[in-house]
């Protein structure tokens, strides 16, 4: 599967992660940056997620495509790397402040994770 005709811009998510304790966090986060077809990132802020990304590479992202109907898919995840600058942080950030009433400044890292598995939402 390709990840850009899954992961078509305008539509929205939910990912989910756990502290290495197990103790398990969602959030609300837009389509991921596609690094190439086995990778993809998103800008991060201080907060659960980061912090249980740091902890536990492991992840999982739900995809919900815009329009109706249940279209979109779940893709399985593991953490590859991280960075706290460079140019894909202010790129996401450029595109946060386009796009959203936060502040683009709050987003501090960038997460990498691989795409380990991809399965239809429904």
């Amino acid at each position: 599967m390709n990840l850009r005709d899954i992961l078509t811009p305008g539509g929205r998510g939910v990912i989910g992660t756990s502290s290495k304790a197990g103790v398990v966090n969602m959030a609300v986060y837009a389509v991921p940056h596609i690094v190439d077809n086995e990778t993809v990132a998103w800008g991060m802020t201080d907060g659960r997620t980061w912090d249980n990304v740091r902890e536990n590479p492991n992840a999982s992202y739900t995809y919900f495509a815009p329009g109706e109907g249940f279209r979109g898919a779940r893709l399985t995840l593991t953490r590859s790397r991280t960075e706290d600058s460079g140019e894909l942080l202010s790129k996401i950030r450029e595109r946060t402040g386009a796009s959203s009433p936060g502040n683009p400044e709050a987003i501090k890292h960038v997460a990498y994770f691989k795409v380990v598995e991809t399965r239809p939402l429904v």
